[in-house]
């Protein structure tokens, strides 16, 4: 079964690091998600660019409404995600419970919501 682990960062918290100890922790998540890819875990995991570069779309009664980022209303931005594939949601707890960016920022667990189908 599919779950998400979503990794929630402080928004500031990437410009607070030194060169050398973003790179620490980058190569801490990489050996992370290596070790998962080989205990046949992993189906997929990205790091996401900083909030600054990102654009919200809204839709409301036919007008596009858009928000550049930073949004300053934001306390913490998703950093990036690991999916996997297991047997249960304690499986995918006590995964997310060994990942290095617990400890400094939240990683969430969500399952995949099920497609809908046609019930046609």
């Amino acid at each position: 079964m599919p779950y998400m682990l979503l990794i929630l960062e402080p928004t500031e918290q990437r410009r607070s690091r030194s060169e050398a100890e973003g790179r620490a922790v980058y190569q801490r998540m990489l050996d992370f998600g290596a070790d998962l890819q080989a205990r046949g875990l992993l189906l997929a995991s990205e790091s996401l660019a900083s909030q600054a570069s990102a654009t919200r779309i809204q839709r409301q009664d036919g007008r596009v409404q858009r928000m550049d980022g930073p949004f300053a209303e934001a306390k913490e931005m998703v950093g990036g995600f690991f999916l996997l594939d297991c047997q249960s949601f304690e499986e995918a707890v006590a995964i997310a419970a060994t990942c290095p960016a617990a400890e400094w920022c939240t990683v969430e667990v969500r399952a995949l919501a099920p497609c809908f189908e046609d019930a046609t």
